[in-house]
């Protein structure tokens, strides 16, 4: 039996009858001949595999009254046929059916009375292939875990055999009431001063932050007192922070977009795929990384779209971009450790090169000043509050974003995938596209998955305040061919 973090448990709470907050992968694979039926194919993968997917055995246990945050045991009532499902597209089958399924099969909850997962494989796409739509629930795994685990679930090469332990893992009887109310009691007593730690050790960053010299003098008076036997006991197992000069924190303000209202309970989902050569070579020739042309990409198919529309603000957009807090070192794979920061998108700015540009200054500063603000304690500080506050929390905020603008336009997110192929028995997969979530105030999220050769673009969105998501996903891959031609214009000799 392990409990969730405070920041799993955030996933749960933040979640009504509008906002669900499972991640998806959306994987297109290839049939390797007629005979070939995917279904049977997946279900006795994730069978013979399921000793090894510990998210996918376990389910939630809460605690009476929401006192503490809540419990995952191994499901003694666990049905892989409850998780695995079957599902279809109708003619003629190609990328823009299975983009409508998908959006629709991500607009619905997850049955909380079982593990949080469900899988559908897809079948009546053209050109022999098939898709496998997995969603995991963000409070079983972050983007980097749900990365790992999918890569257990597939495998390797088209010819491997069962796993040695193939199917093979222990159940557990679920905690007495009293039990779980004796943990809570214990979680109880701890909280407050782990609380005070947290918060000097986030006040002494955004004094240095800001430069204030008497909010310094004061974070550091207070979190000095804690560096004594109290701060040993609290600190324990940690590294002490590098006290070193930090940036200052931008003032970025997002405007108003078509996007950034109360979102409904119905899903618009769109992808695209790039070379994953050709990026990396547009980045190289302009001196520019990989999350440097994904969020310059993103900047110039918003302009090009909202100009369209005759609603492109004078300000630059900005996005959240969520950062990954994994070191490699984490005693408990499973969980959420992932903060953010946000940056402005070069949507303001007249050509691509400029936009290029102006994406990479606004990495760099994303980057900055996520080091000198506090957002590596996000998950931390999840952690201080009970359920029954930061459910109460939740509702605040959700209710405060529908009047007034969210602190950032849309997500927008690279996440590095697997650079060997994977396989469904001998099928081979050819796509890893992202499929991840939206909020009140915050109704689009582009996010970009790497695998092998290619670099596959997941876009989802409130299908009431962006019908036309498609359009947007062509004008992100327009501007990759705007991108590559002026670089290449760049470089040709005068």
């Amino acid at each position: 039996m392990k409990q969730l973090s405070g920041l799993d448990s955030v996933f749960l709470d933040a979640e009504d009858d509008h906002q669900f907050t499972h991640v998806s992968q959306l994987l297109i694979l290839e049939r390797p001949d007629a005979d070939f039926e995917p279904y049977p194919a997946w279900r006795r993968q994730l069978a013979d595999r399921i000793h090894q997917l510990e998210p996918l055995r376990r389910r939630l246990v809460e605690v009476p009254f929401g006192l503490d945050h809540p419990y995952w045991i191994a499901d003694p009532d666990f049905d892989l046929d409850f998780h695995v499902r079957h599902s279809a597209v109708p003619p003629p089958g190609g990328d823009g059916e299975l983009d409508e399924l998908v959006g629709r099969l991500v607009a619905a909850p997850m049955d909380r009375d079982h593990p949080l997962w469900v899988s559908h494989v897809i079948e009546g796409l053209d050109d022999d292939r098939f898709a496998i739509l997995t969603m995991i629930h963000h409070s079983a795994v972050d983007g980097a875990a749900g990365a790992d685990l999918l890569e257990l679930m597939l495998e390797d090469s088209p010819d491997a055999g069962r796993p040695a332990e193939a199917g093979r893992w222990r159940a557990e009887t679920p905690p007495s009431t009293a039990e779980v109310l004796a943990r809570a009691a214990v979680n109880g007593v701890r909280r407050p001063a782990r609380g005070l730690l947290l918060a000097a050790r986030a006040g002494q960053k955004l004094a240095r932050a800001s430069r204030s010299p008497a909010a310094i003098d004061l974070a550091d008076k207070v979190r000095g007192t804690l560096r004594g036997p109290l701060g040993s006991v609290l600190n324990a197992g940690r590294s002490r922070d590098d006290d070193g000069r930090l940036p200052r924190l931008p003032p970025l303000v997002a405007p108003r977009t078509p996007f950034n209202h109360p979102i409904s309970r119905y899903r618009r989902f769109a992808h695209r795929s790039l070379p994953l050569a050709e990026v990396k070579a547009v980045g190289k020739q302009a001196g520019a990384t990989i999350n440097d042309v994904v969020v310059a990409l993103c900047g110039g198919g918003l302009r090009h779209w909202l100009t369209e529309r005759g609603e492109l603000p004078d300000r630059p957009l900005t996005a959240l971009i969520p950062v990954s807090l994994r070191s490699g070192d984490e005693e408990e794979r499973w969980t959420n450790r992932v903060s953010g920061t946000i940056a402005a998108l070069p949507t303001d700015l007249d050509g691509p090169l400029e936009r290029l540009r102006g994406a990479h200054e606004a990495l760099d500063l994303a980057k900055e000043v996520f080091k000198a603000l506090p957002g590596e304690l996000a998950p931390e500080v999840a952690g201080l509050g009970t359920p029954l506050a930061t459910t109460a929390v939740s509702r605040a905020v959700t209710r405060w974003s529908t009047a007034t603008p969210a602190p950032f336009n849309l997500v927008v997110s690279n996440v590095p995938g697997p650079t060997d192929p994977l396989y469904v028995g001998p099928a081979p997969m050819r796509h890893y596209v992202p499929v991840s979530a939206i909020a009140d105030g915050v109704g689009l999220n582009i996010t970009v998955q790497s695998y092998v050769d290619q670099l596959d673009i997941g876009l989802l969105a409130c299908a009431e305040l962006i019908p036309d998501l498609a359009d947007l996903a062509d004008a992100v891959v327009a501007e990759f061919d705007l991108l590559r031609d002026a670089v290449g214009s760049a470089e040709e000799p005068a």
